[in-house]
């Protein structure tokens, strides 16, 4: 009886599972409430157990049900593994790349990554998003992306379906224009006065974005879902913040920003991640890339202005 069971019949017992319902689990899969049932059904009948409590008024699991969860997961988490490679394999003809990168990865260093793919893949097609937090696994998830630049410390979206690769690090630094009040501070700054001016914080207008927001020093904040807004407002003098230094070394060596010290309070560099879909296979030409991009010694360094002048 165990080959009858389908991967649209697990799906839909895990549907029933994460929605709590079977009409939840019918909105979810796009399907009608009875074909969600007559599924469970089904599956119930090839394993001959109770997967769920008949007279619960919620979809409540039976021991059997809780137990048979992780299985289900797994199969599915495997189907999909094997979809994808089927899709890697599949693919032939142009080398096309999509991929959507952080707007905090260093600028002049993805443009030097993609002037040499396009010298080693000449007829390369390239599908390229700028986001900001965990905006690349979005697309990634939904199919519009193969691969994301992504920033550690920001939560994965679904760690069943994404897993991440180590690519580099970018060093951030502490700013405000000559003219805000903490850069009249001699000496480091403890947080504490960091938090009574307000910080400038890069957001992706997501409902979660409070729980992705990295280096906050307290309540007072400005939010912009935009790294170059962000860039402008600091050398206008409105607030402080966290920037990537290759993005604002010119404007520390010319005066226009200051870099702030901070007294007890360790910023960590940001490391990127290259995220895709469990199971995807990279193709030659997004496996070149993805060597280029985690390569960052190797390209010029990203001076948001004149490279020349661009100093550490």
């Amino acid at each position: 009886m165990l080959d009858n069971v389908t991967i649209n019949q697990l799906r839909a017992f895990v549907a029933v599972c994460d929605q709590g319902s079977f009409s939840g689990a019918a909105r979810e899969l796009r399907r009608a409430q009875s074909a969600i049932s007559h599924a469970i059904a089904a599956l119930e009948s090839a394993f001959d157990v109770a997967l769920f409590e008949r007279n619960a008024r919620k979809a409540t699991l039976t021991a059997a049900g809780r137990s048979l969860l992780p299985d289900a997961r797994g199969v599915i988490s495997r189907t999909e593994e094997m979809k994808m490679r089927a899709v890697s394999i599949a693919e032939s003809g142009v080398p096309q790349v999509s991929i959507s990168v952080d707007t905090y990865f260093p600028r002049a260093h993805l443009i030097e990554c993609l002037r040499t793919l396009q010298a080693d893949f000449p007829t390369v097609a390239i599908n390229l998003r700028m986001t900001t937090m965990q905006g690349g696994e979005r697309l990634v998830l939904d199919g519009t992306c193969a691969l994301a630049v992504t920033i550690t410390d920001v939560p994965e979206l679904s760690t069943a379906a994404i897993e991440r690769l180590h690519l580099c690090d970018a060093q951030m630094v502490t700013v405000c224009a000559p003219s805000h009040p903490l850069a009249a501070i001699a000496g480091p700054i403890p947080r504490e006065e960091f938090g009574r001016h307000i910080q400038l914080v890069v957001t992706d207008n997501q409902p979660d974005a409070d729980e992705t927001q990295q280096g906050v020093a307290g309540e007072r904040q400005w939010r912009v879902n935009d790294l170059g807004a962000k860039h402008d407002l600091l050398r206008g003098g409105l607030c402080w913040g966290h920037m990537p230094r290759h993005m604002v070394a010119d404007d520390l060596a010319n005066g226009t920003l200051v870099e702030l010290r901070r007294r007890a309070w360790h910023m960590r560099p940001l490391t990127f991640m290259v995220s895709q879909r469990r199971g995807y296979a990279f193709s030659e030409c997004e496996t070149r890339l993805v060597e280029l991009l985690g390569n960052p010694a190797k390209c010029p360094k990203d001076s948001g202005r004149k490279s020349a002048k661009s100093k550490k």
